[in-house]
């Protein structure tokens, strides 16, 4: 059986991020990166823009070149699971039948794209946008004449699929239980602005609609039937209602964890010299009014690898990084920092017609977050005001005229 000194199981921003971190911070002991992804570490948001575009090749979204890992003796094992670990042997078992042993162990296994599950979910051309495959199976069947598109869920997977597939001049219909767009990431003044935005570009968008049935022929989606009775044609269907978090071994194995995997500030699980990090791992976050929450976000994923990758090497530090998520459609770019969890107020900060502007949550007077639209500027000067967990007059965040930087 080998052994390792750090076994990181997952190939994600949080994977990857951990083995750079581990050899930035003196570690010269073996390290593996196990992944059921057959691929080298890669970027996933470009997944569901760039990539999906046809913009960027594969080589532009991968974290390092393939070399990288040889060159700093990381070693990889590619398409693999793993199906169990034993947490006082120190070991863990993969679907391979082989068996490692590990001195520490990080988990980065990130989630599984949820399932479809009403009658039909097990046709073909239901696609998932969770991996490199997913979107290189969803692009050969575009390619292939695939035009009429249903998108299932509008949080930012889905609209940012719908944008390129309207770029790709697709035929786009979403569907929403809820009833506005980023309902649960967002206030209603930007749900109602993306949701205009999207009309304006030719996508038809269903709000307060579930979907009841999905019809095919010969393998393949034909139409979506929604609650109301409803058929709409496609050729095409991409659902994107959130993800599961792959944390089955850890859970097995006695971990604590409802919603993911529990751990400290430190990303340590509950299991003696495991840590759990990016979107599979639950945590009390100071910027969420120390709820216990998951973030699924590249910044969540890269820097709590840095802290477990510290505590590793004896260098505890807190996770307390402020939370950052970005999200790219047509012309507009929008930049989030902070959580808005539990706001009780917004300010407006400039004019949506103008396609630059601002939203600002409050929470007993103290700013929280922003979701800047097309607003660098805001965005940077805000995530000092969240930081500061300042306490601004809302007509003062509201005059444009002052820079967010001299309200501190």
């Amino acid at each position: 059986m080998e052994h390792y000194d750090v076994v990181i199981v997952g190939s994600g921003h949080g994977g990857a991020q951990a083995a750079i971190a581990l050899r930035q911070n003196g570690h010269e002991g073996s390290i593996l990166m196990v992944s059921r992804d057959r691929n080298p570490p890669y970027e996933r948001p470009p997944l569901s823009k760039e990539y999906l575009a046809g913009e960027k090749p594969f080589e532009r979204i991968q974290i390092r070149p393939e070399q990288f890992w040889t060159d700093k003796q990381i070693d990889l094992r590619l398409g693999r699971n793993v199906n169990d670990v034993d947490p006082m042997a120190h070991e863990l078992g993969l679907s391979d039948d082989t068996r490692i042993g590990y001195r520490k162990l990080i988990w980065a296994a990130g989630g599984d794209a949820r399932r479809m599950s009403c009658p039909g979910s097990d046709y073909a051309s239901i696609h998932y946008i969770r991996t490199r495959r997913d979107v290189d199976t969803l692009r050969e069947e575009l390619g292939g004449g695939g035009k009429r598109a249903v998108i299932i869920g509008a949080g930012y997977i889905g609209l940012e699929a719908a944008a390129v597939l309207r770029k790709l001049d697709c035929k786009v219909t979403v569907v929403e239980m809820l009833d506005r767009v980023l309902a649960r990431v967002a206030g209603p003044e930007l749900s109602e602005f993306y949701a205009a935005y999207h009309r304006e570009q030719g996508v038809d968008l269903r709000l307060s609609t579930g979907v009841e049935t999905i019809e095919g022929e010969n393998g393949h989606v034909t139409g979506v039937v929604t609650d109301s009775g409803e058929r709409i044609a496609c050729d095409v269907v991409i659902a994107g209602i959130g993800i599961v978090p792959s944390v089955g071994p850890l859970i097995a194995a006695g971990a604590a964890g409802s919603n993911g995997v529990d751990i400290d500030s430190y990303c340590r699980t509950t299991l003696d010299d495991i840590y759990a990090i990016g979107d599979c791992a639950s945590h009390a976050n100071c910027y969420a009014d120390n709820k216990v929450i998951r973030l699924e976000s590249v910044q969540n994923a890269n820097d709590m690898a840095t802290v477990a990758a510290k505590a590793i090497m004896g260098d505890k530090q807190d996770y307390d990084a402020v939370p950052w998520f970005w999200s790219n459609q047509y012309d507009l770019r929008l930049q989030t920092v902070g959580i808005s969890i539990g706001y009780d107020a917004t300010v407006l900060r400039g004019d949506p017609a103008e396609k630059k502007f601002s939203v600002i949550y409050l929470r007993e007077g103290e700013v929280i977050a922003l979701d800047c639209v097309n607003n660098t500027r805001d965005y940077a000067q805000g995530r000092k005001l969240v930081m500061a967990h300042a306490e601004v007059a809302p007509d003062t965040l509201a005059d444009v005229s002052v820079p967010l930087k001299e309200m501190l």
